[in-house]
């Protein structure tokens, strides 16, 4: 008999349930035992607490297009897991308990950065674990793409393609705010794709007066309004220079609800130009997952498969040069894919004018 668990942690995303539905369906059509499956609620909760049920077959029918996790999620900060909960109970045994009492050959899961560091640690500590590559941010080490991030570029340039109109329409500046906190894989790539004026991502600090030149230089041309793409993780350069003591205390006392609002206050200032804020927010994690995330999720899910038949373990299944490949847990775990200020793709979009405010 082989026993495989699932579990789904940290933001939801597009193609959740594809990648596990080509898990199932890989093992079920290639072993040559029994299997059974098992489904962990919400993430390393329910490892922690032992909350799981038993999936069938017909839990991974018509859930390939279905966006979200069946299984649900939440965040579980790995810079806590080595601390008892409220109770005093402690996590990581608790997890190894659940593992060893439903007899697991295998966890399977599916999960960014933070999860794939407390996967890396239950993999340390002697469990057969695999990890599937999942945000929308597309920051996971140690592979090209992660599945959730082509779904989330096609909503936040959807949303960008619709501000033109009512920007031309009105000759105004827009800015639309899209996910990146950390890093601005996704600002970036709907910036292109949605063809906005400016483009600020949380690699290349912004100077607000150079987002104004480019704002002045595109009036002086003719054009009736700006579009400006804005990461969540956006920083001023006067910011970046901050200590993090220093910049937690600014934040602390911050009057604005996002940077958005503040880089939208200072155009304002220096221009008198009217400028709306567009936050499309979580619709970029939310809906059925597109064609390109449906068969990316389902090959990541079928190599999962595979190793688990071959008793590989210990890796996150990845993309790179355009082959789904395996790659150490230890390799990956606690390491971000940041953008490249220097990268071909900046370069390009400066060629054809897009200002990063540097």
């Amino acid at each position: 008999m082989l026993r495989i668990g699932f579990l789904t942690s940290g933001g939801d995303c597009q193609a959740l349930n594809a990648a596990m539905r080509g898990v199932f369906k890989c093992v079920v059509n290639n072993a040559k035992e029994p299997v059974e499956f098992y489904g962990f609620e919400d993430g390393y909760k329910g490892l922690i607490y032992s909350k799981f049920h038993m999936l069938t077959g017909q839990d991974f029918k018509g859930i390939l297009t279905r966006g979200g996790t069946i299984l649900g999620t939440s965040r579980v900060p790995f810079k806590t897991i080595r601390e008892p909960d409220e109770n005093g109970l402690d996590k990581v045994k608790a997890m190894k308990q659940t593992y060893y009492k439903l007899q697991l050959d295998c966890l399977v899961m599916g999960g960014g950065n933070g999860s794939t560091k407390t996967a890396n640690l239950l993999s340390e500590e002697g469990l057969n674990v695999i990890t599937l590559p999942k945000t929308i941010d597309n920051d996971l080490w140690g592979t090209d793409m992660t599945f959730g991030f082509q779904s989330a570029v096609d909503i936040a340039t959807k949303c960008i393609d619709d501000i033109h109109t009512t920007a031309s329409s009105h000759g105004r500046v827009f800015i639309v705010e899209i996910m990146g906190h950390k890093v601005g894989w996704l600002p970036l790539n709907a910036g292109i794709a949605g063809g906005a004026d400016i483009i600020l991502i949380p690699e290349i600090p912004y100077d607000i007066k150079k987002v104004v030149e480019a704002i002045e230089e595109r009036d002086k041309h003719g054009s009736r309004f700006t579009i400006i793409v804005v990461a969540e993780g956006a920083i001023s350069k006067e910011d970046a220079k901050l200590s993090k003591k220093e910049y937690k205390k600014k934040l602390a006392n911050y009057k604005y609800p996002s940077v958005s609002y503040e880089i939208a206050d200072a155009i304002t200032k220096e221009t008198g130009r009217e400028v709306r804020v567009t936050v499309p927010g979580h619709t970029q994690r939310g809906g059925a997952p597109d064609p390109y995330d449906r068969v990316f999720a389902t090959r990541i899910g079928a190599e999962a498969g595979k190793m688990i038949l071959k008793g590989e373990f210990g890796y996150m299944v990845a993309y790179k040069n355009r082959e789904i490949v395996k790659t150490p847990l230890s390799e990956v775990a606690g390491k971000l894919k940041t953008v490249d200020p220097k990268a071909s793709i900046i370069k390009e979009a400066k060629m054809i004018g897009i200002s990063f405010g540097d």
